[in-house]
């Protein structure tokens, strides 16, 4: 899109896409379900790379599994939101995580993944790539600029998370990211909690972006999809095609489920926003409570990074309990009315899960000082949220 012409992103979020025209004036995308894409003559198809027939917008309709105008509609409106030279869509939010790993990986590669990297990621990191040859260093979330005594001729690629899963440390992506330029390594992001919206990971110049689509995208909790916005055409060829190697292609029903709720997204962020907030602040004046781990909030350590490089913040955060007794810690969380016990979020519902970071981290150390629960406020009244709250708080204490 022409610069100069270039709108904001609540409106990139509404019209990115969408082709009404094309489709006989209906608002949203069409599902195609496809596998076998008919071609009217052999020189079609013997051209059907190049998209000598089937074309839409940029994109050629060669094969169900490479993609048809439903994916194409998604992928155009997440590179348009990301500032992307294109977008690759995937089955999850951990494929999405993983493929930037897989298309670099080799014998000898080495990585740089922060200490509280989201779970499977780690795993992954610790696993998987070990058994192709590749080497992986976990590195301090809080390094900063440091990271470049971290960088080998080897390495590849260094990881972020902003915030940090589970603990929501907020990283110097600016400084991790020029130190990694200087010495011609890639860097890329899990960018869920932004969701393309709070963060511009690309104008922070990293390379790769990726997405749990499921989460803010889809807005609903009920499709499974990820994605990986790239900085340059090149990159997105090098994860494309390993996603080819692979044989992975993506479901049109979710996509279609994610960019219908990609339209909503923005108002319900800022609902999320202003919700998370307000329950955060509620939470750190709470005697059972030891620390609020939320980086919108003015006294958290990653307080000021956050308001340089994000316009806002979801709904997702951590706050440590008081060491609590296990049983009525048990009964605090299961008797929950509004709260529901369950991974994932981004959903319009509210969440609560126990987390442990000390059994997990392996390059520092996570104080013990109590039991960390990982929220994840919903789209509900902010007061009734607080009432069980306050009800759970009265079960943990005993009444």
């Amino acid at each position: 899109m022409d610069e100069n012409k270039k709108h904001k992103d609540d409106t990139i979020a509404v019209h990115a896409g969408r082709r009404p025209l094309d489709n006989f004036g209906v608002v949203n995308p069409p599902v195609y379900h496809a596998s076998t894409i008919l071609h009217p003559t052999i020189k079609s198809w013997e051209g059907r790379k190049e998209g000598t027939v089937h074309k839409v917008g940029r994109h050629s309709v060669m094969y169900g599994r490479m993609g048809t105008p439903t994916q194409f509609a998604l992928r155009d409106a997440l590179s348009e939101l990301e500032g992307a030279a294109d977008t690759e869509l995937l089955p999850s939010g951990m494929s999405a995580c993983a493929m930037p790993f897989l298309a670099l990986a080799a014998p000898g590669a080495h990585f740089l993944v922060p200490d509280n990297v989201y779970l499977p990621v780690r795993n992954l990191s610790s696993g998987y790539l070990t058994q192709l040859g590749c080497e992986v260093t976990f590195y301090d979330p809080a390094i900063g600029a440091g990271i470049s005594e971290l960088i080998r001729p080897e390495t590849k690629m260094v990881w972020t998370e902003a915030p940090g899963s589970l603990t929501f440390e907020m990283p110097d992506l600016r400084a991790i990211v020029a130190a990694a330029k200087e010495k011609g390594v890639l860097t890329g992001i899990d960018n869920t909690w932004g969701a393309g919206y709070f963060l511009k990971p690309i104008a922070l110049g990293i390379d790769f972006s990726a997405h749990a689509l499921t989460k803010y995208p889809c807005g609903h909790s009920d499709a499974m999809l990820g994605s990986v916005s790239c900085a340059t055409q090149e990159l997105y060829d090098l994860i494309h095609q390993t996603t080819l190697y692979q044989g992975i292609g993506v479901s049109p029903d979710d996509c279609y489920l994610v960019q219908r709720g990609l339209r909503t997204m923005p108002t319900r962020l800022m609902r999320h926003h202003e919700n998370g907030i307000r329950i955060a602040q509620w939470l750190a004046e709470r005697p059972e409570v030891v620390r609020v781990l939320h980086p919108a909030l003015p006294e958290d350590p990653g307080h000021a990074i956050w308001k340089r490089d994000f316009t806002g913040a979801c709904g997702l955060f951590g706050a440590v309990i008081k060491a609590p007794d296990r049983d009525r810690l048990v009964a605090m969380v299961e008797g929950y009315d509004l709260f529901g016990i369950g991974a994932s979020w981004g959903g319009f519902e509210s969440l609560c899960i126990t987390a442990y970071p000390e059994k997990i981290r392996t390059a520092t150390d996570w104080p013990q000082d109590g039991q960390v629960l990982r929220f994840h406020i919903g789209l509900e009244d902010p007061e009734d949220l607080i009432r069980d709250l306050e009800r759970g708080f009265d079960r943990l204490a005993g009444k």
